[in-house]
Parts: C-alpha cells; sequence; structure tokens
C-alpha cells in the first residue's frame, strides 16, 4: 500500500454536510459515539468497581476492531476510489479519516480522565499499580523477583544495520527503549509475547498489581547493559485486517477452506494503521520508532492508559466490586420426548441471557434420537471455542441423521475458529459447505424435517443471535422455535438454495434479505404511512446506515407515524429535526448485557405486526447477506416480544436519547427503570412446562391399586 494514502492530504477543516443532506451523519463517527457510550459505563460511579475497569477494556478492544476493519477500509477504498464521496454527508474518504482523527483523539482524553478516576477508586479499594516513580522498598524487593523470573524468558535486540525491526504482531504490547551509544542514538525493542501480561502479590492487606511492560521498561538497564538507556515506553501496532478474497480465487477450483487459510496469513501482515504510544517518550525515540515502522504522524495516538487491563479478572475483593452473579434460568421444563409433542401445539421463545440455551441444544438431542427426524440444516456463524451445540449435531450425524452445516467461514476474527468446525463437523458425519460467493450467510436458522409415513412435518428455529452457549450468557437476543408448515416449506427452500450456491428468492412466511428483507420493509412502512399520524413503527437492531430505509423512515415521520428506533450502535439517522425527522426518537441502551436482538413491529393494537430476525439496517445487512426474519403469530410469544421493546422505551438507567446533533444524553431525572433488570424477571417467570401425557390403561390400574 502507498503509504501517501495513510496520512491523506486533507482540508485542515473539514465541510460541513450540503444542508439538503443535514439530516444524516457518518457512519463512522456514529460508531465512534457508540463507543463512547461504552466509555462512559466506565466512567459511571454507580456501576461496580471492576466492572467499570472491563468496559475501559471493551472500549479499547472495540476501538482496536475500528481500526482494523473499518480505517482499514476507508484506506482501501482512499486507494482505489479517490474520487469517492458518500452518499449520505458529501464527505470524501480523507474528509471521513480526517473526522475520526479528530474524534478518537478528543475521546482519548476522556479515557485517561476515566482511567485515572479508576485508580483512585482501586486504590480506595486496597487494589494499587506498582508505580515505578515512587516505589517502595518492599515493592522494589518483589518486582526484581519478578524480573529475574521473566528475564529468560525476553530476548532483547537493538535494530541496526546488520538487525532490522523483527515482525510485529498486531495489537500485541512492545517495549521500546532509547539507547545512546558514542553519540549515537539506536533502538532497543523487548517483546512481550511470551510474558503474563501482570502479576498480583499482597502486602500488608493490600493487592498490588504489577504491568509486565512497566516491569521491563523498569528494568530496561539490566536488558541493555553495554548502552547508556535513555527512555523506554510501551507501544504496539494496529494492522489493517480488511482483506478479502479475490473475486478470481471463488472462480478457481481451490477449495473455499484454503483460501481462507491463506487469507489469515495474509491479514497478519497487512500494513500498520495506527501506532499507539502509552506515556510520553523522548522525541528522539518516537522519530525512531516512525522511522522504523514507516508511519505518519497522523497514524500515532499517545495514551496514558495500559493497554492490558485484563487484571480486574484476578483481583479478589467483595461481592460490591462486581455485578451480582446472574445465570440463565431454565425456564424451559419440558424433557427428552417432550419437544415435539409440545411444539405440535404451540411455539416456544427463548430469550438470552435471561433464559437457557439448553433447550434448544436438548431438542437437538431429541432429534438425533427420534426414529421419524430424517435431517438436520442449520446455518453457523459463530461458535463457542468448545461448542456443545457442534457435539450435538455430530451426535445427530452419529445416529444416521442427515445433517448439513452451513459453516460461514468469512465471520470476521472467528475465521480460524470456523475452519477448525468445518473439519471436525466433516469428520463427524456432517455435511459441510460455506457461505455464498458474493454474500455472507449471516441468518440463525436450523430446520428439522420429520418424516411419519407420506407426511412430511418440520420445527423450525429463526434467531437473532448466534449458536454460541457462551455469548448467549452476555448477549440480550431471541430465538424462535415453531412447527409452523408454511414457515417450515420456506426454510427447506432456503437451505436448497443455499445448497445450490445462490441467494434464496422471496418465501411467504421467511423474509430473507438480500432480495426480500429490503423490499418487505418498505411495503410495512408503506402502510403505515398510509395511515398517517396513527401510523406506528418500533424497531430494535444493532444499527442503521441504508440510506433506502432511512429516507423512507423520513417519509414516515413527514406523513406523521410515530417512529421509534432502538439502535444500540450506529445511527446515521438524525432524529428530531424539523420538516424531516421530528417524529423520530433514537435511543440507545449500553448496560450489562450487549443488546443484540433485532425486532421490528408496525402499527398498534391487534393489528400490530411483529417480526424477528438476523439481520440490522446496514448496507450489508440489507444487500450483501443472506438474513432471515419471520413474523410472530403467536399472541402469548408476541406479547413477549413487544415486553422487549417497552423495556427499553421506559429505561432511563441505561438508556441514551440520541440529539439532533448526533450527540447522546440520558434522561436528567432518572425513575429507576432498568430494562435489562427488568427483562430478566421478566423471562425467569415465563415458564413453559411439559405437556400432560394421557396414561395407558395399565398405568391407571397401577394407580388406582396404589391408592387402595
Amino acid at each position: 500500500m502507498d503509504e501517501t494514502a495513510l496520512s491523506p492530504n486533507v482540508p485542515e477543516e473539514p465541510a460541513l454536510p450540503p444542508r439538503s443532506r443535514a439530516c444524516f451523519t457518518d457512519r463512522e463517527l456514529s460508531w465512534l459515539q457508540f463507543n463512547l457510550r461504552v466509555l462512559m459505563e466506565a466512567g459511571d460511579p454507580s456501576v461496580p468497581l471492576l466492572e467499570r475497569l472491563k468496559f475501559l477494556s471493551i472500549y479499547q478492544s472495540n476501538l482496536d476492531e475500528f481500526f482494523m476493519v473499518r480505517v482499514g477500509a476507508l484506506l482501501h477504498r482512499s486507494l482505489l476510489l479517490p474520487d469517492y464521496v458518500d452518499e449520505k454527508t458529501g464527505w470524501t474518504t480523507p474528509t471521513q479519516l480526517k473526522w475520526i482523527a479528530r474524534e478518537v483523539e478528543r475521546q482519548q482524553e476522556t479515557a485517561e480522565d476515566v482511567y485515572r478516576r479508576l485508580l483512585q477508586d482501586l486504590k480506595a479499594a486496597s487494589v494499587e499499580l506498582v508505580d515505578f516513580r515512587r516505589i517502595s522498598k518492599v515493592d522494589e524487593s518483589m518486582t526484581r523477583k519478578f524480573f529475574a523470573e521473566s528475564r529468560y524468558l525476553i530476548s532483547p535486540r537493538v535494530v541496526d544495520g546488520k538487525h532490522p525491526v523483527p515482525f510485529l504482531d498486531n495489537t500485541q504490547s512492545y517495549i521500546a527503549v532509547l539507547l545512546k551509544k558514542r553519540d549515537r542514538y539506536q533502538l532497543g525493542l523487548v517483546s512481550l509475547s511470551r510474558l503474563p501480561a501482570y502479576r498480583i502479590y499482597e502486602v500488608e492487606g493490600r493487592q498490588k498489581v504489577v504491568l509486565t511492560d512497566d516491569l521491563l521498561r523498569h528494568f530496561a538497564p539490566l536488558l541493555f547493559k553495554r548502552f547508556d538507556v535513555k527512555d523506554s515506553c510501551v507501544f504496539r501496532i494496529t494492522r489493517n485486517a480488511d482483506v478479502f478474497i479475490e473475486d478470481n480465487a471463488m472462480a478457481e477450483d481451490e477449495d473455499f477452506r484454503v483460501s481462507m487459510e491463506k487469507l489469515l496469513r495474509k491479514r497478519k501482515r497487512m500494513q500498520i494503521v495506527r501506532l499507539q504510544l502509552r506515556g510520553k517518550p523522548d522525541r528522539h525515540l518516537r522519530e525512531l520508532l516512525k522511522k522504523n515502522l514507516k508511519v505518519q504522524d497522523r497514524q500515532i495516538y499517545q495514551t496514558a492508559v495500559p493497554f492490558q487491563l485484563g487484571f480486574g479478572g484476578a483481583v479478589s475483593g467483595g461481592e460490591a466490586l462486581r455485578y451480582p452473579e446472574k445465570r440463565s434460568v431454565r425456564t424451559v421444563q419440558l424433557r427428552k420426548g417432550d419437544y415435539f409433542r409440545y411444539l405440535a401445539k404451540k411455539d416456544i421463545l427463548l430469550s438470552f441471557p435471561y433464559q437457557s440455551m439448553t433447550p434448544f441444544i436438548d431438542m437437538l438431542y431429541e432429534a438425533a434420537d427420534d426414529p421419524e427426524v430424517v435431517s438436520i440444516r442449520i446455518t453457523l456463524y459463530r461458535l463457542a471455542a468448545s461448542s456443545k451445540l457442534a457435539a450435538a449435531l455430530a451426535y445427530a450425524a452419529d445416529q444416521g441423521k442427515d445433517v448439513l452445516c452451513l459453516l460461514e467461514l468469512r465471520a470476521r476474527f472467528d475465521e480460524k475458529n470456523n475452519i477448525d468446525y468445518s473439519e471436525m463437523l466433516e469428520e463427524a458425519g456432517c455435511s459441510v459447505i460455506y457461505g455464498l460467493p458474493e454474500h455472507k450467510v449471516h441468518s440463525k436458522l436450523c430446520l428439522i424435517t420429520r418424516k411419519s409415513g407420506d407426511t412430511l412435518r418440520f420445527i423450525t428455529q429463526i434467531g437473532t443471535g448466534n449458536y454460541n452457549e457462551v455469548t448467549s450468557e452476555q448477549y440480550c437476543d431471541l430465538s424462535l422455535i415453531t412447527a409452523d408448515r408454511q414457515i417450515g416449506l420456506d426454510a427447506a427452500a432456503v437451505f436448497e438454495a443455499l445448497a445450490m450456491g445462490h441467494p434464496p428468492e422471496p418465501t411467504e412466511a421467511l423474509i430473507t434479505s438480500p432480495l426480500g428483507f429490503r423490499p418487505r420493509l418498505l411495503e410495512a412502512l408503506d402502510g403505515e404511512i398510509a395511515k398517517g399520524s396513527e401510523g406506528f413503527v418500533s424497531i430494535k437492531a444493532n444499527s442503521l446506515n441504508d440510506i433506502t430505509v432511512m429516507n423512507k423512515l423520513i417519509e414516515c415521520s413527514r406523513a406523521g407515524v410515530t417512529v421509534e428506533l432502538f439502535l444500540r450502535g450506529i445511527c446515521c439517522l438524525l432524529p428530531g429535526i424539523p420538516g424531516t425527522t421530528e417524529n423520530v426518537r433514537v435511543r440507545s441502551v449500553v448496560g450489562r448485557y450487549l443488546e443484540h436482538s433485532r425486532i421490528y413491529a408496525f402499527g398498534r393494537g391487534e393489528a400490530q405486526r411483529v417480526w424477528i430476525g438476523s439481520g440490522d439496517l446496514l448496507n450489508r445487512n440489507t444487500q450483501r447477506r443472506v438474513e432471515a426474519f419471520v413474523e410472530v403469530s403467536d399472541p402469548e410469544i408476541r406479547t413477549q416480544v413487544l415486553e422487549v421493546l417497552e423495556a427499553l422505551r421506559q429505561d432511563d438507567v441505561k438508556g441514551w436519547d440520541m440529539q439532533p446533533d448526533g450527540s447522546y444524553r440520558k434522561a436528567d431525572n432518572p425513575r429507576g427503570s432498568d430494562s435489562q433488570e427488568r427483562l430478566s424477571r421478566y423471562f425467569a417467570a415465563q415458564r413453559i412446562s411439559a405437556p400432560t401425557r394421557r396414561r395407558s390403561l395399565s398405568e391407571l390400574f397401577s394407580a388406582f391399586f396404589r391408592r387402595h
């Protein structure tokens, strides 16, 4: 990549969007606003102390991915499409990069302030980070012992003409040391990859945390004895992760799995898009890093916040330091053999993380042992490292069932995990196919087919989140299981299309992208526009930037339709602007759990239509991915889904309301309504019991004689 593209020549003051586009905001700046809301959780004193530390760590890891993916993509675009202008804001790509840099630097000041307050609160809770600038004799003795234990696990090196900079891993911390010998400055490097990120010990009832990067900086003179150590800092690089399978590679006979493995190797060596420096290094040290890493000033970000904050998980302390322990509740009281009989009469809704995912896995085992089940079809996007669901699918294949798994190998940063699972499932006897050449398969769809005589019956599961037992305890998602015949027939058509290598055609009961979802959504919105001020639209998703959908929402607002959008992350539509979006309200909830479910509601009262599914309202979801949605027809389950929207509507503790300028504000006088606490109680009470089974004549006689 041309390095000049990494530091584009942009105006000092990027032009504001034209007035005709004033109801839209930039996608990347909107995402950075979301990450700022995550950072605000780290600074919220009502959040337990160690959870605040975790939110700060999440903020940083989110920003890492943002630079790897979004900034990387923008840099690619600035090279390939130098004249590109964003359709929503009218900005060029260099202008976007300029504003991103400014916003990240502004947020960095907030992050440092949050970190300083965290250190103060940790100290008050008897947890201290060892400060080597003011170290006691006891701490010096302990840290010297740690250094002695680490000394032979590290290989310090000096960069010179015969020893160039070694390959540096993405987001891996290193120590840079400014060395001087005979009036010449040189760069010393120390890798931390073989060492733990921290050590914890206790002195007089206080827990002391030693960050390994601080430890090695302190003892750098012992690593470079032949030099005069002038300065040191911790640094790390972020590499571009915006790599993709070229079209011609997809057309070749080469196995797609092999292509993905090549892609992962390529990603490891991609161009540097960011250099982070912890502290304020000497200008000579900064210039040596800049020169040797071939980066521009605009790519360099300085921070006082450590790159590794995982020590909070190892700190001991009272319950007040963490959230009270909560486990998902097993609300479905069905045993093996009960599921299909229950589903023949009524649908099942599971709400994660409040309810357990285990019943769905149990149902797969029931399917594996049921002689009438002939096949299981499922789309897999992200799986847990030790997946119980994958084990159930392998068991079903071993029991002779025809198990088809569509494994999307392009699930970003889960590619290696999915490659491994594709091999494991194949070895277990499952048929494994991959995503489509031009469309990622992001749907959460499972179809169980049963055959009794000449009659086919279907059990279909449609979800909003991945089949991952770990994230099901952390993400708010919905999973609908139904025996509806038309939904089953449509799901069968979807899997047939995917197996043939093309996106599914629109169907009757299932709503799928990229061909069917957006037209059906626009049709539903038109239906509300026709009602005028009686119209109502409520959408819960993760993000929104599809301009066709946004323009239709503007039409809704202008027609007097009430539009409420619950969007955790990106929202490129500005609410409350007279003449365009005055009837649009946008709310983001950021709390203990990650809001992840997708719900679409149109109208009010008994005529209200409610959909759930896997897709957001980003261009990628509506146009470049296979997503699956279904209308919720069961009145009781529809009530449960709508309770999610009502809880979000009332949330004045974790809810942030978007302002017309794109910023977000919390309620001024909160009453204490926390949507996740409310939904936890609500869904824990939604119990499903086994259907009453008619007893045989012998069982009736046996019961009679026991009573007499």
